[in-house]
């Protein structure tokens, strides 16, 4: 007989815990357990301070990619840039200095866009999101531990080659949630950032999008309009949804 589960109640008993190793930038230890099962067993756990992820997009809805060789994988990957927070460090202040060290960029708006537990079995680490806007350019200061190729990429690209599984990245990933941003930013933006926002959910074909894409037809932009236009053809509602003279 399957036992009932109870959210929220930690089916583990710790007997002990020592440190196996540790370094400035994580810790293992390792614990002595009971586990759910009621046997007696061993748990290793990296602890780490949060991983910081940032999306970049500029007033033309491109966005900025970090390239560089990641040692545990022996593999190149793109990814948005990223690293983790210092001692003391809020995720904010975190993403701000970050996002300055490796690109350059510093920005004035953001907004956090999530958090995620990169890989929940072995590590304690958290991962915080957001997205940095009001772009403005400056020097670039990495780490003597990263060697970067910084590319910007218009974001529905970015996009598309998350959803193909072109970029592998955790933070990527989950910093990708194109929809709901594009929607905002097709709201409450200068002229060319909405039309821009709008042809990008005229391609990503969601049906999330449906209400400001049927909004965007009465906007006094006829770009905004041919967006609006095209993204609902795309999603099959041309001949469902009749513009009102």
């Amino acid at each position: 007989m399957t036992k009932k589960l109870r959210k929220n109640i930690n089916p583990w008993q710790t007997l002990s815990s020592r440190e196996i190793y540790q370094n400035e930038w994580m810790r293992l230890r390792e614990d002595q357990v009971i586990t759910p099962g009621g046997k007696k067993g061993i748990y290793g756990v990296v602890e780490t301070s949060p991983a910081i992820g940032i999306v970049p997009l500029d007033e033309h809805l491109n966005t900025y990619l970090v390239g560089q060789y990641r040692y545990p994988l022996k593999t190149y990957t793109w990814e948005i840039p990223e690293g983790g927070a210092e001692p003391g460090e809020t995720p904010l202040a975190a993403a701000k200095r970050e996002l300055q060290e490796e690109t350059g960029l510093c920005a004035t708006k953001w907004t956090k866009l999530g958090t995620l537990y990169t890989s929940n079995s072995i590590t304690n680490e958290i991962g915080y999101v957001f997205l940095a806007e009001n772009l403005k350019d400056g020097e670039a200061q990495p780490e003597h531990t990263e060697e970067l190729i910084i590319k910007r990429v218009p974001f529905i690209r970015a996009y598309k080659q998350v959803l193909n599984f072109k970029i592998k990245d955790a933070l990527a990933v989950i910093g990708k949630p194109a929809v709901p941003f594009l929607i905002e930013i097709s709201k409450d933006a200068p002229q060319t950032a909405r039309i821009n926002a709008m042809r990008a959910l005229a391609e990503i074909v969601d049906f999330n999008a449906i209400p400001a894409l049927m909004a965007a037809l009465d906007d006094d932009s006829v770009m905004m309009q041919h967006w609006a236009e095209e993204g609902l053809e795309r999603l099959g509602l041309n001949m469902i949804y009749l513009k009102p003279e």
